[in-house]
């Protein structure tokens, strides 16, 4: 199989879909890589360290998608991408359309094959491809968050940790999964004192376990919610419905009870967001100020540690390419249903219920087109 690699387009997105290490495999597995012309250069894989592991350097982005059988990004393509696909051609990206009426348009009319990484299910419920990303926005939240709550960029001054004598900030943090862990282990280890809120009650004894006395841990409600979002310094919000668009659970009535100063990460943004009051905001200009609330959208935000966040999405999705690329698509999804999962569209067709939900469009099961 022929597979491309496109510099990616989107603002200050300098991740690369495959590491030479990963090319290496697939080429070592009788696949033939292109890869765009400086592609991995910002996280210091110039051309030569493709080509030495048997990749094609290619200039143009409309080269790679005029010749590739199958396109490898990582964040959405960008309209003038969506363009470029062919009918037939496997399109593997984080993509992200419930949010996106005009992506999936594109990426239907073209015709193409489109696998999202963040549907992709294993065999324990979890999301693996989507995980290590979610690791790195977690952990990059609380960093976000306690910059945001400096006087020089709109927040109201505060340390996250505190000092002796003084008392750290209040870090809520709602959505106890992967996102919400490790927001929790990095609040934690500032300093900060962390509620966490969450639906699920096995979710709060787990990470009550994990933590012990040095969180809260709240049994998520409208009630519990405003009362601990209008005492928060910071609010994390990490909530996933997979493939789906996220709650709106903190309205803006919520939000003006804040005091001036304070800080929001929606780090659900992605999926349009769990605050009432999000939109997207780019590593270029991250924050806005709403009702005094400094709110920070950056929709890729492992894009801010691109170097770390290629090698974690590599060693996830890497096994999965290696199936689609040796046994084809439709074989590769035959033996595994997980992989399958990852099927949003194919050939015009919406084939993830979420997606189709949020969209309100007609749902074909994805079981029923890949026999």
């Amino acid at each position: 199989m022929l597979i491309g690699v496109p510099t990616e387009i989107k603002n200050n997105e300098y991740r690369v879909g495959l590491v030479p290490s990963s090319v290496r495999e697939l080429i070592a597995n009788g696949h033939q890589v292109i890869v765009q012309d400086g592609a991995g250069a910002k996280i210091g894989f110039d051309n030569a360290a493709y080509e030495q592991v048997g990749a094609s350097i290619v200039k143009s982005a409309a080269d790679i998608y005029r010749l590739a059988e199958m396109i490898i990004k990582v964040k959405e393509p960008q309209l003038e991408e969506c363009k470029l696909l062919r009918e037939g051609q496997v399109l593997c990206a984080y993509l992200h359309l419930a949010p996106d009426p005009e992506q999936t348009k594109l990426l239907q009319q073209s015709g193409c094959i489109a696998i999202a990484y963040e549907t992709v299910t294993d065999k324990h419920g979890g999301l693996p491809l989507l995980a290590p990303m979610s690791e790195v926005a977690g952990r990059m939240a609380i960093q976000a968050g306690a910059n945001s709550l400096e006087i020089k960029n709109g927040g109201c001054g505060m340390l996250l940790g505190g000092v002796p004598g003084v008392a750290p900030a209040k870090v809520v943090v709602i959505g106890g999964g992967v996102v919400g862990t490790n927001s929790v282990r990095m609040a934690m280890g500032m300093g900060a004192r962390v509620v966490v809120i969450d639906k699920s009650l096995e979710r709060l004894y787990q990470l009550d376990l994990q933590f012990g006395s040095k969180i809260t841990t709240i049994y998520s409600t409208t009630d519990s919610i405003e009362r601990h979002v209008r005492s928060a310094d910071l609010v994390i919000g990490a909530v996933l419905i997979p493939g789906g668009s996220a709650p709106k659970l903190v309205t803006r009535d919520m939000l003006k009870e804040m005091r001036p100063g304070s800080v929001i990460v929606d780090v659900s943004i992605d999926q349009g967001g769990c605050f009432e009051t999000s939109r997207p905001t780019t590593h270029e200009n991250p924050t806005y100020v709403l009702d005094g609330v400094v709110h920070y959208c950056v929709t890729n935000m492992p894009g801010g540690v691109p170097r770390t966040s290629t090698f974690a999405l590599n060693n996830a999705t890497l096994p999965f390419l290696l199936a689609l690329a040796n046994l084809g698509y439709k074989q590769a999804m035959r033996q595994d249903h997980h992989l399958l999962n990852g099927l949003n569209i194919y050939k015009g067709k919406l084939t993830h219920k979420a997606v189709a939900g949020a969209l309100q469009q007609e749902y074909i099961p994805a079981e029923a087109i890949i026999q």
